[in-house]
């Protein structure tokens, strides 16, 4: 698999697109299509193979499952794993002629959408840094009482950061990328130690990601036990995706009621010895 000029501009123009508030906007751009589980989808549209690049996006997703951005605090940036990540490893991948359902391409896909989550974060604060000086000129306009011209610094001026430090290392690293990653696949055997210290380091890597979300959501140890239910059922019952969404579900009504029941118990309690007095007056 190689990717072309044009290929390599998609994935450069969505690349900006996840972040440019001028276009597709935080909602649609940095928490949908920015994120690995669809930006797999695009990757595989873009370069010819849509089950490649699916399965690339849902290995990377369970590493960054929980990654948030509070006050701008960046440690990786989901937009370089999801658009030159993913064809990156897409790349490695076919090369080494793996099933793309495999274990073994999980595993790279991981660990390639790693490595390159760093570049992602010089990449964004370079983008943050020049957008400073777009909002000097905002501020100059303010103070002068030119407000017609905000316009171009809220969605206008933002493309040239966007178009250097988005654009270009994106279509840069995707294609001349995709030539490095075919060199390595000659130089590195499958049966070497460099390919298997990439597949271990990368199939430990979504423990990470899970173990950030349940830090996250559980306060409690008996918060364990649903999540360990449901590992439970797709290990011993080989239950996939969509029916442990399921029986979750179910789990989530119950919790509800519970929750809802304890409340209604909570007022009664309170309110029942007023109008216990109440009764005794009459």
């Amino acid at each position: 698999m190689t990717i072309s000029w044009l290929q390599a501009a998609l994935l450069g123009l969505f690349a900006c697109l996840c972040s440019n508030s001028c276009m597709a906007g935080q909602a649609v751009g940095n928490y949908t299509i920015g994120r690995p589980l669809v930006g797999g989808l695009v990757c595989g549209i873009i370069l010819g193979n849509l089950q490649l690049g699916i399965a690339c996006g849902v290995a990377m997703q369970l590493v960054y499952i929980a990654l948030v951005t509070p006050g701008g605090t960046v440690s990786a940036d989901v937009r370089a794993i999801s658009y030159i990540g993913i064809p990156l490893a897409m790349v490695a991948i076919a090369s080494q002629g793996l099933n793309p359902l495999g274990g073994s391409a999980a595993n790279l896909a991981k660990s390639v959408g790693t490595l390159v989550g760093t570049v992602g974060t010089v990449l964004y604060y370079a983008v943050a840094t020049m957008n400073l000086v777009w909002q000097s000129f905002g501020w100059k306009d303010v103070h002068s009482g030119k407000l017609d011209k905000l316009t171009a610094v809220n969605f206008g001026w933002p493309w040239i950061s966007h178009a250097l430090f988005s654009f270009l290392p994106t279509m840069l690293l995707t294609y001349y990328g995709s030539t490095a990653v075919t060199a390595l696949r000659n130089a590195l055997p499958m049966d070497g130690v460099a390919m298997k210290t990439l597949f271990t380091v990368g199939g430990m890597l979504p423990c990470v990601g899970i173990a950030i979300l349940l830090r996250q959501i559980i306060g409690r140890a008996a918060d364990f036990i649903p999540f360990l239910v449901g590992f439970t059922l797709a290990a011993s019952l080989k239950l996939n995706l969509v029916s442990v969404t399921v029986i979750s579900l179910l789990f989530a009504v119950i919790m509800y009621e519970v929750e809802m029941a304890k409340a209604s118990g909570s007022e009664a309690a309170t309110n029942g010895p007023s109008n216990s007095d109440d009764e005794e007056d009459i």
